[in-house]
């Protein structure tokens, strides 16, 4: 055989038409990584809707909650809400979405920044990985809470004074996360304790020596206003 013949053979032998109809690896791998994207691409089916306030029954409806969805109430900022969301609803996007409390932010949305941390019964959490429906009767702090009759929190006044922030993206979550540190007793009082609690809050500007100046001067009027 000479070469024109070896090189016809060989053209023949991986013509695709000669194959077996059995799908190749790679055709498989092509096939299912598009059927993966277009799964990923679908839109989640989760909801949230508005359902009044026991505190201004004006507000309320008597309808029951759609099909599907749960109706929970939360007390966000000393104000009872009720809430009509469906299973897999995070708090983060309740919050948002279905009160319009639009301070906290959705930033990584893994839990990895801290941006979106809210105070739940005290203690502080990442409300990205939390769903709504867990939370029924819980008492929940977010940063628009922080001030009182039109008086700004001793830490809002604080990182003002101090710049500690940028784009201010993350101060919302830092500021929460901050609140809850100052008023655990368990926490040292050094700028090294600060640093270590306040770690899994992620400043993408690199104000951190400022957020734990701002933090360290907000200690005295914070830890006097502890109940």
């Amino acid at each position: 055989m000479d070469d024109r013949e070896r090189l016809e053979a060989e053209v023949s032998y991986y013509d695709p038409a000669r194959q077996p109809a059995s799908p190749s690896r790679r055709r498989f791998l092509q096939t299912a990584g598009a059927s993966g994207l277009a799964v990923a691409a679908a839109p989640a089916l989760s909801s949230v809707s508005y359902a009044g306030s026991p505190d201004d029954p004006d507000t309320q409806t008597d309808a029951p909650p759609a099909e599907g969805k749960r109706r929970i109430t939360l007390t966000v900022n000393g104000r009872r809400h009720q809430l009509d969301v469906t299973p897999n609803v995070i708090l983060l996007d309740a919050l948002r979405h279905g009160l319009g409390l639009t301070g906290t932010k959705k930033g990584c949305d893994h839990g990895q920044c801290g941006a979106c941390t809210i105070l739940v019964n005290g203690t502080s959490i990442n409300s990205c990985l939390s769903l709504a429906v867990t939370h029924d009767g819980d008492e929940i702090t977010t940063v628009e809470g922080l001030e009182k009759d039109g008086q700004q929190h001793p830490l809002q006044q604080a990182f003002l004074a101090h710049d500690a922030y940028q784009c201010g993206y993350c101060t919302a979550g830092q500021m929460m996360s901050a609140l809850a540190i100052l008023q655990d007793d368990d926490i040292g009082t050094r700028d090294a304790d600060v640093r270590e609690a306040m770690s899994g809050n992620i400043c993408r500007c690199g104000a951190y020596k400022n957020i734990v100046a701002a933090i360290q001067s907000a200690r005295g009027a914070v830890q006097g206003d502890k109940t």
